[in-house]
């Protein structure tokens, strides 16, 4: 009886750390590949977390890195020929350290994927319906049945399942596709949902339809969502958190919506001030000179210096910490003020 108790006891006390830690944890990730007889650093020092139920969103650039650290959770960069440093923790494990058994239950039954191409992430010469129910074998075999693959066709906003489920690919538009991802990445009931720049390419419309669906399946299911963006509008509209990403590193993080009304970052500043605004009469936008440096040839000090009109002549020497300014404020500039 003691030990029973004795048990139970510590069974109630490993679900509440649990619950107590961050659902992820990145820290000082770093990501490099051999280029001939060089190694590129494509991700340097890398630090963020995400609660349970949260959504963060990453912003930046294409080129600067958010897809790689996104992929980087579930470890589906390639090593060889990548080499990964630092801590990944999911649920206190770190990723890392994993074998390649455990890896495959990680994948999928915690951390699940949505890219922004669903035609290209679907196979065209698979039916809607396998689909789905493969994702169903994997995490959750017993309910690999017609009726729940209805039911998470329906979960997503695909009128008429029943009549769907034969359908391929090539029959479906865009937003119909990007649904039937969300099926699939559901179909396993993921802790973590990485959306990757998901409402690419779609209509204003569907694109506004595909959003309202990601938060009304956070609600119901009480998943953490990364979502990666370059559209600040959509930061505004979903996240709890934002952090901002530049040439491989994180510049800015913060909640979303004090980073929205008080950027403190130079780039988070050019990239709020390259955004289109509803009731403001410009004839141009106001754009970022210059484009992402090449990961194998940075700039010496700050890598935005070169495109930063804020930048002084020690920019180009000294090289920016990630500092602390405030509560839940963090920023890679000195001179942030």
């Amino acid at each position: 009886m003691i030990h029973k108790q004795f048990r139970l006891f510590s069974h109630f006390v490993l679900a509440k750390v649990r619950f107590a830690m961050s659902l992820l944890e990145i820290k000082n990730l770093t990501l490099e590949f051999a280029s001939g007889t060089r190694t590129v650093r494509v991700l340097d020092g890398v630090s963020l977390s995400i609660e349970r139920g949260e959504t963060l969103c990453l912003v930046g650039e294409s080129g600067c890195g958010k897809t790689l650290t996104a992929l980087s959770i579930a470890r589906l960069v390639p090593s060889p020929p990548a080499t990964y440093t630092g801590q990944i923790l999911l649920n206190g494990q770190d990723v890392l350290k994993l074998s390649k058994a455990h890896l495959r239950r990680i994948r999928g039954g915690v951390v699940s994927y949505v890219f922004q191409e669903p035609s290209a992430s679907l196979n065209p010469v698979l039916k809607v319906r396998t689909q789905i129910v493969e994702s169903l074998k994997l995490h959750r075999p017993e309910n690999a049945t017609e009726s729940e693959v209805v039911r998470l066709l329906k979960l997503v906003g695909i009128p008429a399942p029943e009549h769907r489920l034969n359908d391929y690919p090539f029959q479906l538009s865009g937003g119909m596709q990007q649904r039937v991802m969300l099926a699939i990445a559901l179909a396993s009931e993921p802790e973590l949902l990485v959306a990757d720049e998901p409402t690419t390419a779609l209509d204003v419309t569907i694109q506004a339809q595909i959003l309202d669906l990601l938060c009304a399946l956070k609600r119901q299911f009480g998943m953490a969502i990364l979502f990666i963006t370059h559209n600040l509008g959509i930061v505004g509209e979903i996240a709890d958190r934002a952090a901002v990403m530049y040439a491989g590193q994180i510049v800015e993080l913060g909640p979303a919506a004090e980073l929205l009304r008080q950027p403190l970052h130079p780039y988070t500043k050019a990239l709020k001030a390259s955004a289109p605004r509803l009731g403001v009469a410009s004839a141009r936008l106001t754009p970022i000179p210059g484009t992402v440096p090449s990961m194998d040839n940075l700039p010496p000090g700050c890598r935005f210096a070169p495109r930063c009109a804020m930048a002084r002549p020690e920019c180009s020497t000294a090289v920016p910490e990630l500092i602390e300014v405030t509560p839940d404020r963090h920023v890679r500039c000195p001179f942030w003020k």
